[in-house]
């Protein structure tokens, strides 16, 4: 009787080819690293600026480690009939295609708006998808459940959309707010909630990341999920370990918030940034140490037939394996058991490929006109009346994810008009005719590399945006104009208006300015190009997915950005003309141009 022929499988009897070997296992290795490298590259910018998931960095590792652990006791691959294996086939690659093809558009919008969060979670959702399914189609049912949890180990790092996360974290901001300021009233400390600051007699104190201790909720469900994992626990008490997790996560907050309104009512606000990252660092050990001993508690105790890290002990003498502990048991394979066709990843790989060099064109393709504009910086007025530099906010920071920034304040006073007018004025312009007027100067200096945000993001810190924020009510915009630094060269500045009063006190006159300089843009001259950008001449951004969509279809990526904002707030009106006259002075004194520097 003749046999019929079966697919060939591999197994652990089975040795691997010279000739099939090394192609498949290159191959394959290539493109999941391709997949995984893209993947880390655009999370990356988000894990470096943002200190909620400044723990991804360590994710891909953890991740790789997992699945490691994972193929030392991977269950047998699955035999299928040459029937299965057609329709295997046939699945995987409609499943397989779909994922590839949305690549592209991905990658299409990450270029143009690399910080947009839904579009991580699309990207991350393609990789996973492309990797169970090779997974499931080399081992079957039994790989992809196996080695699904270590694939899928990669979302704890995703930033989660702005719509989910904001609520919960500003909610529990509020949460440990509150009973931080209970708990400090029962200590003996006077303290007052407002939002999620506590006020005390010295001033107020702000709960930073209130969901956990390490700055994020997400921080926390990662080293939940990394000790379930680790000791192969149970979906329930794995729900369990989380909850744990985040649990102590939250006390630990709630312990360093009353412990710095202690601090800042003892002693004064200052102190509290001198403790704040001491016991934000005791607080990642005092969660991580938590965890750890939670998820002991919750795992299998030592016997002589326990499971360690997902492998059972071996059976007494006299005592058989069972199926399942035969199947944990670790072992062996003569050979790594690739049966993707070599021709469906290599073309995978071309495809890869494929995106990233259309992807790139499309944007050079609408790079072609652009002219690098003149470099320039700036040089603090140290020596002006009351100097000094500010520090930016790490919100701010998380917010702008700026590469570089400065800020400044210091104090301008104007004399009264002398009664000669042939007379010369005095250092500064005259801004008030009839007395003194003093003049708290502010300036900021922000600047962007090219690649690692969108073109858009520059234009959020603008005074239209930010000054409204504090209290201001904006007047008048009094538009775009030109002002000389050296030479013929020019810098746009527009022209805000804004006024403040407090009850009691004499209202307040703000005149900021906003200068938005692109390194590379159209146009024949820095002025005009500038003068004319979306940021200086159009409204400020509102991240609809209309104007994401159009910074794609006009090919409008980041290639550098620069951002100069001077503010000149007085208690005493003085005019818009006046207040370009300072200007005039300050950006001819403080901004320089590097020659000779290449962006």
């Amino acid at each position: 009787m003749q046999k019929l022929a079966t697919p060939h499988k591999f197994t652990e009897a089975t040795p691997l080819s010279r000739e099939r070997f090394p192609l498949a296992f290159a191959l394959s290795v290539l493109f999941f690293a391709a997949l995984g490298f893209g993947l880390c590259r655009e999370l990356s910018g988000e894990w470096s600026v943002n200190e909620q998931y400044n723990f991804g960095w360590f994710v891909p590792f953890f991740a790789l480690y997992l699945f490691w652990l994972r193929w030392q006791d991977r269950p047998t691959p699955e035999v299928r009939s040459q029937k299965l294996e057609v329709r295997s086939r046939l699945v995987a690659a409609i499943i397989g295609l779909a994922a590839l093809l949305l690549l592209l558009p991905v990658r299409l919008f990450e270029i143009a708006n690399p910080e947009w969060r839904p579009l991580a979670w699309l990207h991350a959702m393609a990789v996973v998808t492309l990797t169970l399914l090779f997974l499931w189609y080399v081992g079957g049912t039994a790989w992809l459940r196996h080695f699904a949890f270590p694939v899928a180990f990669i979302f704890v790092a995703v930033p989660w959309p702005t719509a989910v996360e904001v609520p919960i974290i500003q909610g529990l901001m509020r949460i440990v707010a509150r009973v931080a300021a209970e708990t400090a009233m029962l200590l003996g400390t006077p303290a007052q909630v407002e939002g999620n600051l506590i006020r005390v007699s010295t001033g107020l104190v702000g709960v930073n990341e209130a969901c956990s201790g390490i700055r994020s909720l997400q921080t926390a469900l990662m080293i939940g999920l990394l000790f379930g994992e680790l000791k192969r626990l149970s979906i329930l008490r794995r729900v369990a370990l989380v909850a744990g997790a985040v649990a102590i996560a939250l006390f630990a907050n709630f312990v360093r918030a009353v412990f710095l309104v202690q601090v800042a009512a003892a002693e004064s606000i200052s102190e509290v940034s001198r403790w704040h990252d001491i016991a934000g660092y005791t607080i990642i050990a005092l969660v991580f140490v938590g965890t750890m001993g939670l998820a002991y508690w919750l795992g299998p105790k030592k016997s002589s037939n326990a499971v360690v890290a997902g492998v059972p002990a071996k059976p007494k003498p006299g005592e058989g394996w069972s199926p399942a502990t035969r199947r944990l048991q670790p072992r062996k394979l003569s050979g790594l058991p690739l049966q993707f066709p070599v021709s469906f990843v290599a073309a995978a790989l071309c495809w890869l490929l494929l995106v990233e060099i259309g992807t790139a064109s499309w944007y050079r393709v609408h790079e072609r006109n652009l002219v690098s504009a003149a470099p320039w910086s700036v040089r603090w007025p140290e020596q002006s009346l009351n100097f000094r530099k500010l520090k930016i906010d790490s919100e701010i920071r998380g917010v702008l994810r700026f590469d570089q920034g400065e800020a400044a304040a210091w104090t301008l006073t104007s004399p009264a008009t002398s009664e000669n007018a042939g007379e010369p004025k005095a250092s500064g312009t005259q801004v008030n005719g009839t007395r003194e007027n003093t003049i708290s100067c502010l300036l900021y200096v922000f600047r962007w590399k090219r690649g690692r945000n969108s073109a858009l993001l520059a234009n959020l810190h603008r005074p239209d945006v930010c000054l409204p924020a504090a209290g201001w009510t904006q007047v008048a915009d009094d538009g775009v104009r030109n002002y000389p630094v050296t030479g013929a060269f020019e810098l746009p500045f527009r022209h805000f208006e804004f006024q403040r009063a407090f009850e009691g006190l004499a209202p307040q006159t703000a005149h900021a300015f906003y200068c938005l300089s692109e390194d590379r843009a159209a146009g024949p001259t820095a002025a005009s190009r500038d003068a004319n950008s979306p940021g200086m001449s159009g409204t400020r951004s509102e991240w609809t997915r209309a104007e994401r969509l159009r910074t794609v279809l006009h090919g409008r990526r980041h290639l550098g950005q620069q951002v100069i904002e001077a503010i000149l707030i007085s208690s005493e009106p003085f005019s818009a003309r006046d207040a370009e006259s300072h200007l005039r002075e300050l950006i001819r004194d403080a901004v320089v141009l590097r020659e000779g520097e290449n962006r």
